[in-house]
């Protein structure tokens, strides 16, 4: 049988190599005469971008598929791929073979890839579109001489919250976030390390300021406390997620990034905001090329590209971010310039904070006890605390007492009667 299973396989690919060699052959002398378009079309470079996931305008709803036209228009490929976290972005920079033109880091993972000497300075005389960008987003902290970063977009961290489940107004701040009376509308953190021990931090007795230049691990030790109280109210972590969980009603309250609570509002008209009483991380994203790229002139080109003023606007409008291109401000909505998510009131800016980059030793443990902290279980915590309270150890050593008394007298019982009955055995 599976000879002849073997033979009718070999049959059939001699079949299909003959029936692909006579398509091949059709379309070669099909296409005679016809315009070569393949060729014409044809790609002169590439170019790698690494980007946060929904960053970039694709082209819905009447918007400038950015993607596309810069490949027309240069005839350069583009190679898209997304990543959630800056976390993540170090991750793969730093641990695979990956290799990227273009990146978008967040203020501190610029400075931090900076310092570790992970990024390539810019040639800025092919980047004259560099004009357009706003003067007090140039010598940052992160990049104070301006040499490897280019701006992108600026936000910060705000609340959203379903008015359908929670009274409108009630929400005020983070703290609201660890509130009991808010666990059965699921609560939702964000998951990534940074933003979720800053939030921590600003909830600790005293508070610790998430815009210090250095922790200590007492300090992350706090944080991370503060993240386990919260597990016994919070429904999940999550960061692109949270758009389907608010937007489809499945969860009623979370911390998320300004801009993208407006994009869910929009979604969703039950949807609503606070700016945390507490104040709140002020964060600036910009474009910078690795060390380690390959297409280092597509790379300025895509850079300088992007700070167009009508491709920065486009943008803006799609990722509801603030700008730092003047020229673009002049053709955003006026109805999201509008909105406090989008420009805050300068009393509310002076009251966030900016991340700083910090020591390596610090970083990594933040993320391991970040890790802990998602890892814990809510209920395993509880049973410690209960295991700690005397009353509650006596109670379970005597049902241990009890178990093990009661095992006795059955394995007791047993030998009587197997032994009686071995008699019995004996006498049949």
């Amino acid at each position: 049988m599976k000879k002849r299973v073997s033979i009718f396989l070999v049959l059939l690919m001699l079949i299909g190599m003959l029936s692909l060699s006579v398509c091949t052959a059709f379309a070669e002398t099909d296409g005679e005469g016809e315009e070569d378009t393949a060729s014409d079309g044809a790609f002169q470079g590439e170019v790698n971008v690494y980007n946060w996931g929904e960053y970039i305008d694709p082209g819905d709803d009447g918007g400038i598929d950015v993607i596309k036209e810069f490949e027309d228009t240069y005839h350069i490929k583009v190679n898209y791929t997304n990543f959630e976290t800056n976390e993540e972005l170090y991750n793969v920079l730093t641990n695979s073979n990956s290799t990227y033109d273009v990146i978008f880091p967040s203020d501190y993972m610029v400075s931090r890839l900076r310092e570790e000497g992970m990024l390539a300075k810019i040639d800025f005389s092919n980047i004259p579109n560099y004009k357009y960008i706003d003067e007090r987003f140039k010598n940052m902290a992160y990049d104070p001489d301006n040499e490897y970063s280019v701006p992108y977009s600026w936000n910060f961290v705000a609340i959203g919250y379903n008015t359908d489940m929670i009274k409108e107004g009630s929400v005020t701040g983070f703290k609201d976030l660890w509130d009991q009376k808010y666990k059965d509308d699921g609560i939702l953190m964000f998951n990534n390390s940074r933003d979720a021990m800053a939030i921590a931090m600003q909830l600790c007795d005293p508070p610790i300021d998430p815009g210090a230049k250095s922790f200590t691990r007492e300090d992350i030790d706090r944080a991370t406390d503060k993240l386990i109280e919260q597990k016994s109210v919070l429904k999940k972590y999550v960061m692109d997620q949270v758009f389907a969980e608010m937007e489809g009603n499945q969860s009623g309250l979370c911390t998320y990034y300004a801009g993208d609570i407006y994009t869910m509002m929009l979604n969703n008209e039950k949807l609503d905001y606070c700016l945390p009483e507490e104040g709140s991380n002020l964060f600036n994203d910009a474009m910078c090329i690795p060390a380690t790229c390959k297409n280092k002139e597509n790379a300025e080109l895509f850079i300088n590209f992007m700070c167009e003023p009508r491709i920065a606007a486009a943008n803006s409008e799609y990722i509801t971010y603030g700008t730092p291109n003047t020229g673009a401000l002049e053709l955003i909505d006026e109805d999201m310039l509008a909105s406090e998510l989008i420009n805050p009131p300068q009393e509310y800016l002076d009251k966030c904070y900016t991340f700083s980059n910090i020591d390596d030793d610090i970083y990594g443990y933040m993320q391991k006890r970040f890790v802990e902290a998602c890892s814990a279980s809510a209920e395993v915590s509880t049973v410690e605390k209960k295991a700690t309270n005397p009353a509650a150890v006596w109670a379970v050593g005597i049902i241990l007492i009890l178990i093990i008394i009661s095992t006795l007298v059955i394995i007791i019982l047993d030998i009587r009667k197997a032994v009686k009955n071995r008699g019995r055995i004996h006498k049949i």
